[in-house]
């Protein structure tokens, strides 16, 4: 792999790293898993700037990040959008296949290497949430195709039983869990040809996922309407935005400082 001097990151809270908690009560995430596996793999310093908010659209991706992400002259770019339009009360696809594009091709016009990856599933996370599946297919095969147009590298998540394991999931079935998080982290690693990874990031854990009863299962389904998809609702129908409030963890690219740390996936 040849050294990468600044790494960028844009995106949602996937980017931002949601759910995957720091002691502080911050958030670390695959962006920041991968700065670190990175930095780890080269001799050369590498510095890093992740300016991803939650609750973006792609069209306020690109009209918020995309310039200023260009700004700081990157020659590593990861970009991730679409979701939040996707499961949202109403999705415009014609509207996000441009804002998607526009993206595409500003990243890829600034001679970065440009990596990307798919959603799963998301009735196989959420079976409470199947109705969204087609429009996250259609997301992904958005992305796939603006991938090829662009020389991106892409990571199909949705080619992976693994991705859909419970265990990378956090209860709010939206966002990865730390393990989630180590593996995305993983697999851009593998995809990038970082050394020190390959596929295995793709294994699945040598232990099933514990049986559920009947009444456990509807007992965490009756738990997830209750703290996850009615205050996300109410959100929504008050066009109250998720990220309110909320800026860039780290719009100022700093140097990652080298760690000692052996474990690939945790």
């Amino acid at each position: 792999m040849t050294g990468f001097r600044r790494y960028v990151a844009i995106g949602d809270s996937s980017t931002e790293g949601l759910m995957d908690e720091t002691e502080d009560g911050g958030f670390r995430g695959w962006a920041d898993r991968l700065a670190q596996h990175l930095a780890d793999a080269q001799d050369e310093p590498l510095d890093y700037a992740n300016l991803a908010v939650r609750g973006l659209h792609a069209a306020e991706i690109h009209a918020t990040q995309l310039d200023p992400a260009l700004d700081l002259r990157p020659d590593l770019l990861t970009l991730f959008a679409g979701v939040n339009d996707v499961i949202s009360v109403r999705c415009d696809f014609s509207a996000l296949e441009a804002d998607l594009e526009a993206l595409f091709v500003g990243a890829a016009a600034s001679g970065a290497t440009l990596a990307t990856f798919t959603m799963v599933d998301p009735g196989a996370v959420n079976p409470l949430v199947r109705h969204v599946r087609g429009r996250v297919f259609r997301l992904n095969r958005l992305i796939r195709a603006a991938a090829a147009r662009h020389g991106a590298l892409l990571v199909d998540f949705e080619a992976y039983p693994v991705a859909v394991d419970p265990r990378l999931w956090s209860p709010d079935r939206l966002h990865n869990s730390a393990l989630g998080h180590a593996r995305i982290a993983a697999a851009l690693a593998w995809r990038l040809g970082v050394a020190g990874f390959d596929a295995h990031w793709a294994d699945p854990f040598p232990e099933p996922p514990g049986p559920h009863s009947v009444r456990e299962t509807v007992t965490g389904d009756v738990d997830w309407v209750v703290h996850h998809f009615k205050p996300w609702l109410g959100k929504a129908v008050r066009h109250v935005p998720h990220g309110r409030g909320v800026t860039a963890k780290r719009p100022v690219p700093t140097v990652v400082p080298r760690s000692d740390a052996s474990a690939r996936l945790g």
